[in-house]
């Protein structure tokens, strides 16, 4: 049997890697406030349908749908399924997170800003290939209550300085920014966009065509050569903003300025997903991971959290990719390496002194140290290639011979110096060199 189509299993140095990205990401998101939260890896389509938007490739396309036995008897009888009854694993965190944020109000009215960070699998119904799968992993942040300017700069500032923090390379890696505008003056700029794709409908695909009156700022998002080169040439958002909106952009710019953080402007970035508002941004790697070298971005969405049934409450957030992120790193060189099993193995001579042995190893592990002992019955010249595959640095010795005398063998594996030591100090001991 194989791990389904899209999966993938993480084992030795690719889990240690997904550990260290989190936990990087934990050290550095911290300092900036962020707290976890973890919530259900399925939900009511309804909170994805409504969050990130039915004409949205996601929903409409790359949804997992999860039904019960009852529910699935129910959809093939042609029943209709209640609101309740009716799931999806999620494709993305921000929907779910916000919908916690309003089922326990976590942003009272007059409360402080709240910030939030996650850490988990995701799920699309994509086509696999190398860096995007059908379950994969995202590491994200929710900043819910602020809608200054700096709350955007410093979610950028944050981002970047993880991806520093992880090893990658300031100038290996480009940060592109856009503002789309809000109720103000993107209904009329999607207008625009809309004529646009009916005057060039003969040249663009039928997704863009699609997409004209249902949601046409998606087009700029087409993977199709041609489409992006005939978007190249529609009305830039940044000629339509309102005055609003383009003072809150120009200010998140010069606080990016002032941390020395290097951008790009991109009139044509809009973010797949449909509650973005104003400032949206991604980074990407300039170098080595092809067409998907998007490894992180997000923006804002201040009309999300009432969208969902909450009240009018101002966002901003983003989502990096560990796949992704994890090639990135791989193509700057950077390796994690799996660390050795075991610090200590506790060799046993002839199965009489398996029981002191057994206690031996106890007694390290309690003491806070890594150890292990043969489980299997082989030779003691077995053990020893053993405890060299484990990479531990000191063997203790367990015999016959030595018990009489109250003692164990304790060994050094690289210089292979030895010592005896008293049973009862064996465990102590050996922690105590190795601290």
């Amino acid at each position: 049997m194989k791990a389904p189509r899209g999966t993938e299993d993480l084992l030795g140095s690719d889990s240690i890697a997904w550990d260290i990205i989190q936990n990087t990401a934990k050290d550095i998101f911290s300092r900036y406030g962020f707290k976890p939260i973890t919530t259900p890896i399925f939900e009511q389509q309804d909170v994805f349908v409504r969050g990130i938007g039915k004409a949205t490739d996601v929903v409409d396309k790359e949804m997992f749908h999860v039904l019960s036995n009852n529910g699935f008897d129910k959809v093939s009888h042609g029943e209709s399924l209640k609101a309740a009854q009716n799931l999806a694993l999620r494709p993305e965190g921000t929907a779910g997170v916000v919908r916690s944020a309003i089922e326990h109000n976590l942003v009272p009215q007059g409360g402080p800003t709240v910030k939030l960070m996650y850490a988990g699998p995701m799920f699309r119904c994509e086509r696999p290939q190398k860096g995007r799968l059908r379950q994969f992993n995202q590491i994200g942040v929710e900043c819910l209550g602020a809608a200054d300017p700096s709350a955007d700069a410093e979610i950028i500032i944050m981002l970047i300085r993880f991806y520093e923090a992880l090893g990658i390379k300031k100038d290996s890696i480009r940060l592109l920014i856009n503002s789309m505008g809000d109720d103000n003056c993107r209904p009329a700029y999607r207008e625009t966009i809309r004529q646009y794709i009916h005057d060039h409908s003969d040249d663009l695909c039928e997704d863009c065509n699609r997409r004209a009156d249902i949601n046409p700022l998606r087009a700029f998002d087409c993977k199709v050569e041609k489409c992006r080169e005939i978007m190249e040439g529609a009305p830039k958002i940044s000629d339509s903003l309102c005055d609003d909106c383009k003072a809150h952009y120009e200010q998140v710019k010069k606080y990016l300025d002032l941390a020395g953080i290097a951008y790009e402007e991109d009139p044509r970035l809009v973010r797949g997903l449909d509650y973005y508002t104003r400032t949206v941004f991604e980074v990407q790697v300039i170098d080595g991971l092809g067409a998907q070298n998007a490894i992180g971005g997000g923006g804002r969405y201040d009309k999300l959290m009432e969208v969902m049934g909450g009240k009018p409450t101002p966002g901003i957030g983003f989502a990096l990719g560990f796949e992704r992120t994890y090639l990135a790193l791989q193509a700057s060189g950077i390796e994690f390496k799996e660390d050795s099993e075991s610090d200590v193995y506790v060799a046993v001579v002839d199965e009489a002194c398996a029981n002191e042995a057994f206690s031996i190893v106890q007694a390290l592990r309690d003491a806070g140290v890594r150890a292990d002992m043969d489980h299997q019955g082989r030779s003691l010249k077995s053990q020893f290639k053993q405890a060299d595959r484990m990479g531990c640095s000191v063997a203790i010795v367990v015999g016959p011979d030595e018990l009489a005398n109250g003692q164990v063998t304790v060994r050094k594996m690289d210089t292979h110096e030895e010592e005896k030591v008293a049973v009862e100090a064996a465990a102590q001991h050996v922690a105590d060199m190795l601290s």
